[in-house]
């Protein structure tokens, strides 16, 4: 519970949520994770702890595609942020790569889901936050396996949007790319930042904390409308042709 203001200065009480981040130490996750800790309840599941501590803050070293998640027995909001930047030749490509990127981006996911869907169905208006990637629907070279398992994402996001619909919303983020550690070897230097932000119809790319954002108001009660639903973040590469 904490204390808030109203416009007219009126003072009223409100109950903190109960949030799971998967992969909430870096990157995208790291900026939710920071934006939801002073008022709410974060469990972070990662193999890394975030760089920072937190009275609201408990962490779990866990690798999702291979360890049992931990009991949580109330959850409001479930965020899950695993992806990965698997860029080859569909000739370089092995069967392994298409195998764990989908256990990393899908089966993670549904892991997660299947194992929190009862503590959601307990919580406060809860909802179910997943990331997609514009590579799902822009054709790109060399995103064959990443482009397959965030698909596989957007897939499940529009199922469960209908089979959870009254009880549990569910949407995602499609992000373009963002300035992570993930993205850091497309985004080495400068010459290679200058000719993304010029991809780019909107002349940019994504900073983490945009796109925290975005999932923040998915998650909110703002959004109580809005299920089933993958929202681009784009900069215009797959809106705009210019």
């Amino acid at each position: 519970m904490f204390i808030t203001k109203t416009n007219n200065s009126k003072l009223y009480f409100k109950k903190m949520k109960q949030i799971v981040i998967i992969g909430g130490s870096k990157g995208i996750g790291s900026a939710i994770l920071m934006k939801q800790l002073e008022n709410n309840k974060v469990y972070n599941i990662s193999r890394t702890a975030p760089n920072i501590t937190h009275p609201n803050l408990i962490h779990y070293s866990i690798d999702i595609t291979k360890d049992m998640l931990p009991k949580i027995e109330s959850i409001d909001q479930l965020v899950y942020c695993p992806g990965s930047i698997n860029l080859k030749p569909i000739g370089s490509l092995s069967i392994d790569d298409f195998r764990n990127d989908f256990e990393l981006n899908v089966i993670g996911a549904v892991k997660a889901i299947q194992t929190y869907l009862p503590a959601l169905k307990k919580g406060d208006e809860p909802s179910i936050l997943l990331f997609s990637t514009v590579a799902a629907k822009l054709g790109m070279p060399f995103h064959a396996s990443v482009a397959t398992a965030k698909s596989a994402v957007e897939g499940l996001i529009k199922s469960l949007g209908a089979e959870l619909a009254g009880s549990i919303r569910i949407n995602g983020i499609a992000p373009t790319i963002t300035n992570t550690t993930l993205a850091a070897s497309i985004l080495r230097n400068d010459r290679m930042k200058e000719n993304m932000i010029n991809r780019h119809p909107m002349k940019g790319y994504l900073a983490p904390t945009e796109v925290a954002e975005m999932a923040c108001f998915l998650l909110s009660e703002k959004a109580n409308s809005i299920s089933g639903q993958i929202i681009p973040m784009d900069y215009g590469i797959v809106s705009f042709k210019i």
